[in-house]
């Protein structure tokens, strides 16, 4: 689903839950990816042959999201400008905001996170952890919504301030908010018993927003996109 785009080439893409930013490989995945397209790994970006005019076209991914994780992906259709807005992601120019469910409660309804991470791979699979790291994460959080009963849940906005793989995912384990669906740093328990009784089985995380500054042909440019909130993070809250 197209979110949309301004005349310089830069648009926003919804990612639905469950599928792959792009194939993890040349030829493999495409069927499970965000577009039905070949990918260039190098290059990072989709191609595929105009069908009306037999040119190839392109289309380059800004950011990625975890498979789990729903929401907006920035993309551009020049590589220059591909470019110059991924140096925007380098220089702290884009502000991104995120919706998770959590079990649990924060402590404050306003709180700022800060932590070490240690980002290790190991047979091509990445993992954070908050044991020994030295990579900072920063974050900030703030309840949007509480549901208190047999087993808490909270709504929350996070606003990351760095990068970091899974960097949220983390954040919230380590203080006892797991995020709802999380398979690798959640509870699984809960996980399991959420799912039963709501009947879906899903990370809730979503990226819900993103905007970036950028500078293109002489001049200075605003683009922000907006994927809502899926419907089942409400309900959950019911």
């Amino acid at each position: 689903m197209v979110l949309g785009h301004d005349a310089r080439g830069l648009g926003a893409l919804a990612k639905p839950a469950g599928v792959l930013s792009h194939p993890n490989e040349p030829g493999k995945d495409r069927g499970r990816a965000l577009l039905d397209a070949a990918y260039d790994l190098d290059a990072e970006c989709y191609v595929w042959t105009d069908a009306a005019s037999g040119a190839e076209r392109r289309l380059w991914l800004l950011n990625r999201l975890d498979s789990a994780t729903s929401g907006v992906i920035l993309v551009a259709s020049d590589g220059k400008l591909a470019a110059d807005v991924k140096a925007q992601f380098q220089r702290k120019a884009v502000a991104k905001t995120y919706v998770a469910l959590v079990f649990g409660t924060p402590r404050g309804p306003r709180e700022f996170w800060r932590d070490r991470l240690a980002v290790a791979r190991k047979g091509g699979v990445v993992r954070s952890s908050v044991a020994g790291g030295h990579i900072p994460a920063e974050s900030e959080c703030r309840v949007l919504r509480a549901a208190r009963g047999a087993q808490p849940l909270a709504l929350l906005e996070l606003k990351p301030h760095t990068g970091r793989t899974h960097q949220l995912r983390v954040q919230c384990a380590k203080r006892q908010l797991p995020i709802v669906g999380d398979q690798t740093y959640g509870d699984f328990r809960k996980n399991r018993e959420f799912a039963k009784q709501a009947r879906t089985k899903r990370l809730f995380l979503h990226s819900l927003e993103t905007q970036v500054h950028y500078r293109w042909a002489g001049r200075d440019w605003q683009f922000a996109a907006r994927a809502e909130l899926p419907p089942e993070f409400e309900a959950a809250l019911r």
